[in-house]
């Protein structure tokens, strides 16, 4: 029987008491034959489709971060993802911080969406 790939879920993972501390949430996907330039152009894109704004792209470094601010706190939700080169292509590394008190539902859909998008 062949063996199937992984996906975004299988490495997703969240850390922190909602409502109580901060929470974090962080996914990896590794993209065989994608450069990881094209990967963070596909990933850029992505993040200003789901709404994001104030995006900071470092291609040299292969980073983005950006920030949202979406329930009048005044406190933002914090999104970075790092593109690097990986001996099958690209790999690509997402996390998605809130900040104590704020929680976000469907967060391991939206941060796979974004992550997804470097092989898309």
């Amino acid at each position: 029987m062949p063996a199937f790939a992984d996906t975004c879920a299988d490495h997703y993972e969240s850390s922190g008491v909602p409502l109580v501390t901060g929470l974090t949430h962080k996914t990896w996907m590794v993209f065989p034959s994608v450069n990881s330039t094209v990967a963070l152009d596909k990933i850029t894109r992505a993040v200003l489709a789901e709404g994001f704004a104030n995006v900071s792209v470092d291609k040299k470094l292969g980073t983005l971060t950006t920030q949202q601010e979406t329930t009048g706190s005044g406190r933002p939700q914090t999104l970075r993802v790092v593109v690097r080169n990986d001996a099958k292509g690209s790999r690509v590394d997402a996390v998605f911080i809130l900040p104590p008190g704020q929680v976000a539902p469907g967060v391991s859909n939206n941060l796979c969406r974004v992550v997804n998008a470097a092989g898309q």
